[in-house]
């Protein structure tokens, strides 16, 4: 079983196009005009549109910062993001003062328990030392593969 969205306006990155989409056990599995599909839900798609969900590169879920946190966690920020469009964010994992990277992905993959949507996290170095510098070739095999450094703020 699956779900053949009809008549919508497919938006993609370079143009829009009048089609169905047919959705198979959670699958893009056809694209095409006058789809027919027993058994199949369908939903009548006539002016609306169809397009990937956002994808948001820059989050601070539950981030600790100057003695607080950011509002939103992996609960209800992705509730949120989800009532908004986007499927994907990727969130900045902070290093803890003293600690490793590994430490702070550890302390990350809890808050991220909850997690509504798809989600990455790139790696905000915070505390730079020699053996922080050793662990960044492991973080790929963790996927992570972008970093962050701080040099605009004392003590963070």
């Amino acid at each position: 079983m699956g779900t053949l969205f009809r008549n919508g306006t497919i938006i993609t990155a370079s143009d829009m196009i009048d089609a169905d989409v047919l959705v198979e056990d959670g699958v893009i599995t056809q694209i095409g005009r006058n789809i027919s599909r027993r058994g199949h839900e369908v939903v009548n798609c006539k002016g609306k549109y169809l397009m990937p969900g956002g994808i948001d590169v820059h989050t601070h879920l539950d981030l600790p910062f100057g003695g607080t946190y950011s509002n939103d966690d992996f609960d209800i920020g992705h509730k949120a993001a989800a009532f908004g469009g986007t499927t994907t964010h990727i969130d900045f994992v902070i290093q803890p003062k003293g600690g490793s990277l590994h430490d702070g992905l550890k302390t990350w993959r809890e808050k991220a328990k909850p997690a509504q949507i798809d989600y990455a996290f790139h790696m905000a170095i915070t505390d730079l030392r020699d053996d922080v510098m050793e662990e960044i070739p492991s973080l790929i095999d963790e996927g992570i593969t972008s970093l962050k450094l701080f040099m605009a703020y004392k003590n963070v």
